[in-house]
């Protein structure tokens, strides 16, 4: 806050203003003053924004209007039949007689 270099409207400090100001109402014991009235935002398509900028950038470019490729189809792979594993062989013991 103590930048001597920025100077002008852009780089005021509105926040320290307000709060000035409210801290003044306070001691003065009247109501603080009214906030301003926010102006309503624009709500932008962004889709479509984009498919403006797309089309803008191509025609600067000189490129043709390019169109969508169907996508491929998925190929399913052919399912195995699972491997049989071999049946494990235990050593017998021998017989006792």
């Amino acid at each position: 806050m103590a930048r001597d270099d920025l100077e002008g409207d852009e780089f005021r400090d509105t926040y320290t203003e307000a709060l000035e100001q409210i801290i003044e109402a306070k001691r003065e014991h009247r109501a603080p003053p009214a906030e301003p009235e926010a102006e309503p935002g624009q709500v932008l398509d962004l889709m479509a924004a984009l498919n403006a900028s797309v089309e803008k950038a191509r025609a600067s470019r000189g490129e043709a209007d390019v169109h969508e490729m169907p996508a491929p189809k998925k190929k399913t792979a052919k399912k195995q039949p699972a491997k049989k594993t071999a049946r494990k062989q235990t050593a017998r013991k021998p017989r006792s007689a």
